[in-house]
């Protein structure tokens, strides 16, 4: 009987930790979109640019891999947390300038 009823309460405890992540999770989410688009309202610098290097990586038949390497380009991005507009955040573009695409 002690069993099922520490059960029912571990059960409790994580299914209101998850709607807690989840929950601060989607406000999170929701308020940075908002400031966002208050920011492109305002035309208050919404966008950044950085410049990121492209490197493909092209596995080739005979288990070699050659690397074709683009020269660096300013790629567009938002000042924000998340993505947003289709446009990875500036901070994280920052930190990965080198992409690599395998093939």
């Amino acid at each position: 009987m002690r069993a099922a009823g520490l059960r029912e309460r571990i059960k409790r405890v994580f299914v209101g930790m998850l709607v807690l992540v989840v929950g601060t999770a989607f406000l999170t989410f929701s308020i940075d979109l908002g400031l966002f688009r208050l920011r492109v309202m305002a035309n208050r610098d919404p966008y950044g640019s950085v410049i990121v290097r492209r490197t493909y990586a092209v596995l080739q038949k005979n288990g070699k891999t050659q690397f074709i390497f683009d020269p660096p380009v300013p790629e567009s991005c938002v000042n924000a947390l998340f993505p947003h507009s289709s446009r990875q955040p500036c901070w994280y573009l920052r930190r990965h300038p080198e992409q690599r695409t395998k093939i």
